[in-house]
């Protein structure tokens, strides 16, 4: 399959980008640099260049505390960029795959919400992140939205990307006790967008790993156990204690229960994500 990959120097991109070309894939993956999705006219370019068959948007303005304070940036990107996209793919007739995220739901219901449960984003970038969403839809009917979170991966600067080595230095670290998510290995998301791409079924989908879930606290123990490390750099805390710009949803675990419908296995355990993920930053530090 020919396929255009955008943001790609992001940490999904990336591995989005391994993945497909493992299988066979011709990948066009294209940086912010080359490819501005807020400009429609460069859109256009891209695709005739690439023709890819399939479209699968990793661009996304990310920083949830700084959306708060340049919501203009969170929103060309997450909102307008992606409706550029939709619309173009479809005049191209291309499958296009979106990637969105759990902090569309306010975090109020107990237990995981399912693509059927009404979004009430809290934030900007959740808030431009869900208006992505809606304008997709309604440029391109086809659109398939794939809505995830707590994603970690190689070359990942996020938190959870980055705790195995904070803890690796013997740095303390600290954990909130009571927000809890469906962690997310960046490699196994990769495979899930490349077979909705494939399967080219229009609509909102969840793709986490499986299992319970946990909470950032419980993420942090198990890198601890998993890698380790010592349980006693982890400082629990709580989420009402942190001061931040952008409010989170306290739980925004996923169930990802139109995938199975639509005949596709769960993605692996959390847990032993986590450890693949751990054993491949050890091999690569040996190296």
């Amino acid at each position: 399959m020919r396929i255009l990959i955008t943001g790609a120097n992001g940490m999904v991109a990336r591995a989005a980008a391994n993945y497909c070309r493992g299988i066979g894939d011709r990948v066009s993956a294209l940086t912010r640099m080359e490819l501005d999705i807020s400009d429609a006219a460069s859109i256009q370019r891209a695709l005739a260049e690439a023709s890819p068959e399939a479209l699968i948007n990793c661009a996304a303005y990310t920083e949830v505390d700084g959306a708060e304070a340049e919501p203009e940036s969170s929103y060309a990107a997450n909102s307008a960029g992606v409706e550029n996209l939709a619309r173009a793919a479809a005049v191209r007739g291309c499958t296009f795959v979106t990637i969105s995220t759990d902090y569309v739901f306010d975090g109020t219901k107990d237990g995981f919400y399912t693509p059927e449960d009404v979004p009430r984003p809290q934030g900007v970038y959740a808030a431009s992140k869900y208006e992505g969403e809606i304008r997709a839809a309604a440029a391109n009917p086809a659109s398939v939205i794939v809505r995830t979170g707590w994603i970690y991966g190689p070359g990942g600067r996020n938190f959870l990307s980055v705790m195995h080595r904070l803890l690796g230095e013997g740095k303390k670290i600290k954990a909130i006790r009571d927000s809890y998510g469906t962690p997310t290995y960046a490699v196994d998301l990769a495979v899930r967008l490349r077979e909705l791409a494939g399967l080219k079924l229009p609509g909102i989908f969840h793709a986490t790993n499986a299992g319970p879930g946990t909470s950032y606290l419980g993420f942090a123990e198990a890198v601890c156990e998993i890698g380790g490390f010592d349980p006693n750099l982890i400082e629990p805390v709580s989420n009402a204690g942190l001061e931040r710009p952008a409010p989170r949803p306290v739980n925004s675990r996923l169930a990802c229960t139109r995938s199975g419908a639509a005949g596709l296995a769960p993605l692996p355990d959390w847990r032993s994500a986590l450890r693949r993920f751990l054993e491949s930053e050890k091999a690569e530090a040996a190296a």
